[in-house]
């Protein structure tokens, strides 16, 4: 239990350091945010449990499968507020376009024999 509660803690202070560092440099805070810092630390914990490089490669594999659907999010909810769109609509749409865009990469991954 100790183990989960510092592993959320710290990914709790890295988004929070984002957002910090975001409203005095925006450009930088995107930096910072677009660092798989999430990644390495799930593949750190994942190593730390399982010492199994089978399941660790496996699931660095997938994780670069699923950034690619994640990316028009991110053109889709500037395009969306600077179109005067209200943040909670212009996010959900982006969440429900990246959630239809895993599935499509599910089914394209699937017919090259990439497993997700």
């Amino acid at each position: 239990m100790t183990a989960l509660a510092v592993r959320a803690l710290l990914s709790g202070l890295i988004v929070a350091l984002v957002a910090l560092i975001a409203r005095r440099s925006p450009a930088f805070g995107a930096l910072v945010a677009s660092l798989p810092i999430v990644s390495l630390l799930a593949m750190i914990w994942l190593w730390r449990d399982t010492h199994d490089a089978e399941r660790l490669a496996a699931h660095v594999e997938a994780t670069f499968w699923y950034v690619l659907p994640s990316l028009p999010m991110f053109l889709l909810i500037p395009a969306g507020l600077r179109h005067g769109i209200g943040f909670w609509p212009i996010v959900a749409a982006g969440c429900l376009v990246t959630f239809l865009l895993y599935l499509l990469t599910i089914g394209i991954a699937a017919r090259f024999g990439v497993r997700l």
